[in-house]
């Protein structure tokens, strides 16, 4: 199993806007494509303005699959055409849990 870490950093200010059109209009398609969402977290302390989620897969192979399903996805698309201006950098690192770690079933 792998774990992918996305930290978007966001406008001044956009952080609730973001998270609001992410609930309303991305979560539902990416669990739907993307399958295990293990987190999703905004920043308190430290460097601010930055959202990070995290995603389960079986390996890097299942990941190239799922995430090419989700950028064929129509209904992604739109939602990725709308939140775009709001986020100003990207991050994306590939963790690999410790051996005495489980990262939990999906909910």
């Amino acid at each position: 199993m792998i774990v992918e870490m996305r930290t978007y950093t966001l406008a001044l200010g956009a952080t609730g806007r973001y998270l609001r059109l992410y609930g309303e209009k991305g979560l539902a398609v990416q669990k739907r494509i993307l399958g295990h969402l293990v987190g999703y977290y905004s920043v308190e302390v430290g460097a601010l303005n930055q959202v990070i989620h995290l995603w389960a897969y079986d390996s890097l192979d299942e990941r190239a699959k799922r995430r090419a399903a989700l950028w064929a996805d129509k209904e992604w698309l739109a939602y990725v055409a709308e939140v775009g201006p709001l986020v100003a950098r990207q991050e994306n690192q590939i963790l690999t849990p410790a051996p005495f770690f489980k990262v939990a079933d999906p909910a």
